[in-house]
């Protein structure tokens, strides 16, 4: 049902919008004419640009969609390698004659991904079954898990996280590490990854998006033989020398590939000075009929005898480069397989875990990240691969974005499940190194009922530290106080929110002005705008904000996992009901109050938020500490005109 959504959005959209609404919608980019710029690991690499700026939300690693005319009579995808002001590089397996001119780019649902998925729960392993067994009760876990002294790589670690890892590497079917933000769960993965190859174990790690992957790759890579799964540009530059793709290309077999690759591209130029032999021109003729009638150099049926020996010829060279695909294909599986059988750490996204590259691989433990993030089919994947699993994660943040409803159940995941259900084989990390201990205080309370506690280093850091001057302005001295919390009550000005025509989010213009003018005096104090974020959790404020000021503006889902020194959180709902909408989903208040370093701001209407237990208790810390700061209409314009 979710991958029928998902499809069916994209469909629907691509078919209700005209090429010009999509691109303003930032998930088409029309008008663009491309150029081959050269190949790399197996793809051509085209540069599709315009004289015309791009703005849109398609990124780096994103699968798109390459037409001319009707998007949804394509079927040329590719991924994106690249991204600039006026253009997008595009990796392609093959590149049409038709695709170089007058082009449209689509962002594209990727429906390789849910394939994998069934196919894995059509053909359960005993690690899949075993690991379902866990989750509905009929399968006990070992009792008691072992605790495992070892000697740190890495002397930083604190206790909680050396805590987690003794106990990872003593459980003898699963554990679970429970990072709330800033913990050090990254690293704390990267030390449990180094000492389980140091124990001798080859380890699958794998995580959810590829952001994550490659962050723990870059806490391993040269310390530990590892490889790096899937698509060479979803991958960062940083990373592409432990792709698989790159070890293979430089490889020392691999020259016997190249020689293979260069005849196939000399045959493919001589196969075009023959004439093809497409059903039109070869009448209902056999391949075997042609090759037979050319041998005798006779014609048939309207088919001069030139034209016969013609396409033979055709026919034979092709014949011959489908050989040497095959040698090139075996040539490089034979190098793959060495490589995957010397690396002792193999990393990919949940759904790459699935490439038949590693199913002779035998694995001794799958360790995943992101694993709150991820639904119950897509786990499973990496885990059909390992008798033993390690589990990172926060369930008090978001949980796996769902599109259909009737999908909801998706939301449940493995990690919250095993948890409830086996808490003892579980560790909480409890120093946080991100944020003041002031923006802290009131999720940790509120979440994770107060068991987090900040670095000592944390104490001292301030705005204050990344502003280079304060002008004589109301708004910039109120910036620049080193609280790091201030909330803007906006319950006493008539900034109510609004729907637009036809669509189901949810704007609030005073809000919106407000988170602007706020960016704006950061700025003119010397805070830079990639230090900025704004956090807005209705699609159509964001389109609103980001239309106003060139600094990020995100959901909450887009900025989980990511932190900025400063984060305004714009709440959108301002109504007479107290009603609030999916803010409900305090798994969304968790993201949105944990990504600030220094200065958090929240731009709300208290009474509406206040109809809602969890949102009264903020704005009662907030109130109690002297971080509430009710804003009237004068103040607002003063506030602009400064």
């Amino acid at each position: 049902m979710e991958r029928e959504a998902e499809i069916s959005a994209m469909m629907n959209e691509i078919r209700r919008l005209s090429p010009r609404q999509r691109e303003r919608a930032r998930r088409a980019v029309n008008g663009l004419n491309g150029k081959i710029t050269g190949r790399e690991l197996g793809f051509h690499l085209v540069k599709y640009g315009r004289r015309d700026p791009i703005d849109t939300q398609i990124s780096v690693g994103d699968l798109v969609l390459i037409s001319r005319g009707n998007p949804l009579r394509s079927d040329l995808t590719g991924t994106v390698a690249m991204k600039g002001k006026r253009f997008l590089v595009v990796a392609l397996e093959h590149v049409p004659g038709w695709a170089l001119k007058n082009v449209r780019i689509d962002l594209y649902a990727n429906d390789v991904t849910f394939q994998r998925m069934i196919d894995n729960l059509k053909s359960p392993t005993r690690n899949v079954l075993r690991v379902l067994g866990f989750l509905c009760g009929t399968e006990k876990p070992s009792d008691g898990v072992d605790v495992v002294d070892f000697q740190a790589v890495d002397p930083e670690l604190n206790e909680s996280q050396r805590d987690a890892i003794r106990m990872a590497l003593g459980s003898e079917d699963f554990f679970l590490i429970h990072g709330p933000f800033g913990t050090g769960k990254t690293r704390t993965l990267h030390e449990l990854i180094r000492q389980e190859v140091m124990r001798g174990s080859r380890v699958l790690v794998t995580a959810e998006s590829n952001a994550a992957v490659d962050n723990l790759l870059e806490g391993i890579a040269g310390h530990v033989k590892c490889v790096r799964l899937g698509h060479p540009q979803r991958v960062s530059r940083e990373n592409l020398r432990e792709t698989l793709a790159y070890k293979i290309e430089n490889h020392p077999e691999y020259s016997k590939v190249r020689e293979y690759q260069e005849k196939i591209d000399e045959l493919i130029e001589e196969r075009e000075r023959h004439q093809k032999p497409t059903p039109q021109i070869r009448r209902g003729l056999s391949d075997t009929q042609i090759l037979i009638n050319a041998t005798k150099r006779r014609g048939a049926r309207g088919i001069s005898p030139n034209v016969m020996i013609s396409m033979a010829r055709w026919i034979e060279t092709n014949q011959r480069i489908d050989d040497l695909h095959s040698k090139l294909q075996e040539a490089e599986m034979r190098i793959a397989d060495r490589i995957l059988r010397e690396s002792q750490v193999v990393l990919s996204t949940n759904s790459s875990a699935a490439l038949e590259y590693i199913d002779g691989l035998r694995f001794d433990v799958a360790i995943v990240d992101e694993a709150s993030q991820a639904t119950i089919p897509s786990i499973l994947i990496p885990l059909a691969r390992a008798p033993r699993f390690i589990l990172a994660g926060d369930h008090r943040q978001l949980p796996p974005t769902i599109l259909s409803r009737d999908a909801s159940e998706l939301e449940r995941t493995l990690f919250e499940e095993l948890i409830k259900r086996h808490p003892g084989r579980s560790r909480m990390l409890n120093c946080q190194y991100r944020m003041h201990p002031a923006i802290m205080e009131f999720p940790n309370r509120e979440f994770y009922d107060g068991r987090i506690r900040a670095h000592p280093s944390l104490e001292d850091i301030s705005i204050r530290d990344i502003i280079e001057d304060v002008p004589d302005s109301d708004i910039c001295q109120k910036l620049a106080d080193p609280d790091p919390v201030l909330f803007i009550d906006t319950s006493g000005l008539d900034g109510c929110e609004r729907r637009l025509k036809g669509s189901t989010s949810i704007q609030n213009p005073l809000e919106a002005d407000l988170a602007v003018i706020i960016s704006r005096s950061l700025m003119r104090m010397g805070v830079k705008p990639e230090e900025i974020g704004i956090i807005t959790p209705y699609d159509d404020q964001v389109d609103l904000i980001s239309s106003m000021i060139d600094v990020e503006v995100n959901s909450v889902d887009g900025f989980q996992g990511r932190e900025k020194d400063v984060i305004i959180i714009s709440m959108v709902r301002s109504n007479r009901n107290g009603s609030i909408g999916f803010l409900k989903d305090l798994r969304r208040l968790n993201v949105s109050l944990t990504r600030a370093r220094r200065k958090l701001i929240i731009i709300g209407d208290s009474r509406t938020l206040s109809a809602h237990p969890s949102y009264r208790r903020l704005t009662e810390f907030c109130r109690k500490r002297g971080f509430l700061d009710e804003a009237g209409l004068d103040d607002v314009r003063k506030w602009g005109a400064s």
